[in-house]
């Protein structure tokens, strides 16, 4: 019998990661420029803690994500404390709070690590990075398109210059089910057939409202084809109300973004367990992944809309930035001609002792430029 091996150092549990450069300066880089979008659409930054109470971490909307969230004691307090998996929730806190005497409506900004009990198949990582804002105390489509359109600025300002925003009714199927009596084991198989997008099965579970369901599932797509089939469809008032909000809210978005591509799925409802009303997950072309995510809730007894995007899943998206130009400022060299590049945008690697080959040094260094006699000059390619 052999004794272990050490454990490796680099080994990091399931669903964590090192972030290495150049990624981790890009990354920050992506996240202020989405900050730099939200401030200037007047979204006042917060700074949650990582860590709060339970109690009040997970209460209101934070209990859709109680099965995300870390949970430790205190040894001060000797109380239980969640780490979070998600920044709303302490959003609402503070807006409900600290800010509860704030104007409304309240702009509210944010960016930070969120750690999650797991990932999941598209998209494993269990640290998330976010960057979010929230319209706190305004029930209107142009609220709804806001928040949309203020995402969209932010995306492109990141880098990513194409991208599809699928908006969606979370409460829409549950208000036609209740119209229609649907409870039980039939309406779990039928939420179930919904969620796989299987027709035959909810022409199966789905009775009277079956031919309605079937139509309104087959138009998921762009948006003015599913609009057509809400707009013909036989929906009970509450259900009628919803649709209407729908349309009016991709008109407010298309007065703002003509171009922006949207797309509506009407029965969609997954993933969206505090949203109340419209709400909206945004792709890039081709990939699966979730660049961002969020919609209509309540905060506190304010009605209140957000979205929260993923920088990590943003620059998989965006195509790769150019790498900032790294210039070898040799021992001794001009110190007022190595903050003129840095103003340039160069990143400048100083010696810390002679060399005899500066060159040699700056390749060795990764460098791609040498400072030499006042001026940047490219390194020839080796050999």
């Amino acid at each position: 019998m052999t004794d272990d091996l050490p454990p490796n150092p680099a080994l990091l549990p399931a669903g964590l990661r090192d972030l290495l450069p150049p990624d981790a300066a890009t990354e920050a880089a992506a996240v202020e420029a989405l900050m730099e979008v939200f401030a200037a659409h007047g979204y006042d930054r917060i700074r949650p803690p990582l860590l709060e109470f339970e109690d009040s971490l997970l209460a209101g909307s934070g209990a859709a994500v109680a099965d995300q969230t870390f949970r430790l004691m205190d040894p001060d307090s000797q109380r239980m404390m969640g780490l979070r998996a998600d920044t709303t929730p302490q959003a609402v806190r503070i807006a409900t709070t600290r800010l509860a005497q704030a104007p409304r409506p309240l702009r509210l900004s944010y960016a930070g690590q969120c750690l999650r009990v797991r990932g999941s198949q598209i998209a494993p990582d269990r640290q998330v990075p976010q960057a979010g804002i929230e319209l706190i105390g305004r029930d209107s489509p142009a609220a709804d398109a806001e928040i949309m359109l203020v995402g969209a600025e932010a995306l492109a300002a990141a880098g990513l210059g194409r991208m599809s925003f699928d908006l969606t009714l979370p409460t829409l199927t549950p208000a036609l089910m209740d119209a229609a009596g649907i409870a039980g084991e039939g309406r779990a198989a039928l939420a179930r057939a919904l969620d796989r997008k299987d027709a035959a099965a909810v022409s199966r579970h789905g009775g009277a409202l079956a031919p309605v369901l079937t139509e309104l599932l087959l138009a998921a797509g762009p948006a003015d084809r599913a609009l057509v089939a809400l707009r013909a469809a036989p929906l009970p008032p509450t259900a009628r109300v919803l649709a209407e909000r729908l349309a009016a809210t991709v008109a407010a978005i298309r007065a703002g973004a003509p171009t922006l591509p949207l797309t509506i799925d009407p029965v969609e409802f997954r993933g969206y367990r505090y949203h109340t009303g419209v709400s909206v997950t945004i792709y890039a072309p081709g990939r699966r992944e979730e660049i961002g995510r969020g919609g209509r809730y309540l905060c506190g007894e304010d009605p209140a809309t957000g979205l929260t995007l993923y920088p990590d899943a943003l620059l998989r998206a965006a195509p790769a930035r150019a790498p900032r130009p790294r210039l070898f400022v040799p021992l001794g060299a001009d110190p007022d001609a190595a903050a003129r590049f840095r103003r340039l945008g160069y990143a400048t690697v100083a010696a810390l002792e002679p060399t005899e080959g500066p060159d040699a040094e700056a390749r060795r260094l990764l460098c791609t430029h040498v400072l030499r006699n006042g001026e940047a000059v490219l390194l020839p390619a080796p050999g």
